[in-house]
């Protein structure tokens, strides 16, 4: 019989920091540190990369390359990347603990996985040095995962699938067809794609979604509504198998990919 046999989280926006916020604000100064600002939307639209790549993705933008053209009188190079990349990090390593709680439902439905004997992995848009502060802080809080990979130690981030093929090598999960990989960010959908395993989006707490909590329960019904749908919209056409609205359907929702594989034998 054929079971899901390990469940692959993203952090920031998916299990932890609510709305995924932590890197935002962490790009959004390091950029207006040297005059060419960045808006949290343009950060958002790459959230899920390696870091290094998203200052990449947004150096790359028209307006932000004409920005820094103008402002400098040439045009930006790798040492301008690294640069902010150093920038990005210095912020990040000083406000990441923070941002740590988990998300409502995620604590709950990890217990309930690993009670019907689900792997928990994980895979992150952080690099080593930076979950070493985000792991701790969050078991302290009650999340804890079986297995991190981080892509600094790997060929590449997503949308590659090498962090999905290194938690199945660390937690001997023989088949692609045993893991679900669930995420907040396009990045996550595609990287469960291009892994081959079944890809679920997450709604509720997402950099998708770009709401703090509050936000969330003060906004109208009908507004919130029509903003989710674009959100899971939007992650079905990247290529998810599925997109919860929360974490708590998660299991459910496990339970139906386990029927609909053992249909198929």
């Amino acid at each position: 019989m054929k079971k899901i046999e390990c469940v692959i989280f993203d952090w920031a926006g998916t299990a932890v920091d609510y709305g995924c916020f932590a890197p935002v604000v962490a790009f959004v100064e390091s950029f207006q540190e040297i005059g060419v600002p960045v808006t949290p939307a343009e950060t958002r639209a790459y959230m899920g990369l390696t870091k290094v790549e998203e200052i990449r993705a947004l150096f790359g933008l028209k307006r932000v390359s004409e920005s820094f053209q103008a402002k400098y009188g040439r045009p930006y190079n790798e040492n301008d990347v690294q640069g902010r990349y150093e920038s990005f990090q210095r912020i990040l390593f000083a406000t990441l603990k923070k941002y740590t709680e988990p998300i409502p439902g995620v604590v709950a439905t990890v217990d309930k996985l690993r009670s019907a004997g689900v792997k928990i992995g994980s895979t992150t848009g952080y690099t080593r040095q930076m979950m070493d502060i985000v792991i701790p802080a969050a078991e302290e809080k009650g999340y804890r995962v079986d297995y991190c990979a981080t892509s600094d130690l790997l060929p590449a981030g997503r949308p590659a699938p090498y962090m999905i093929f290194e938690n199945m090598t660390k937690l001997a999960v023989p088949s692609l067809d045993a893991v679900v990989k669930v995420g907040d960010t396009i990045a996550d959908i595609k990287e469960g794609v291009s892994a081959k395993v079944w890809s679920i989006g997450v709604v509720l707490g997402s950099n998708e979604l770009a709401l703090t909590e509050e936000e969330t329960k003060a906004m109208p019904a009908a507004e919130l509504e029509a903003r989710m749908k674009a959100v899971e919209e939007r992650m079905l056409a990247a290529g998810a198998h599925y997109v919860i609205r929360a974490m708590d359907e998660l299991p459910a929702l496990i339970e139906k990919i386990n029927e609909r594989m053992n249909q198929n034998l």
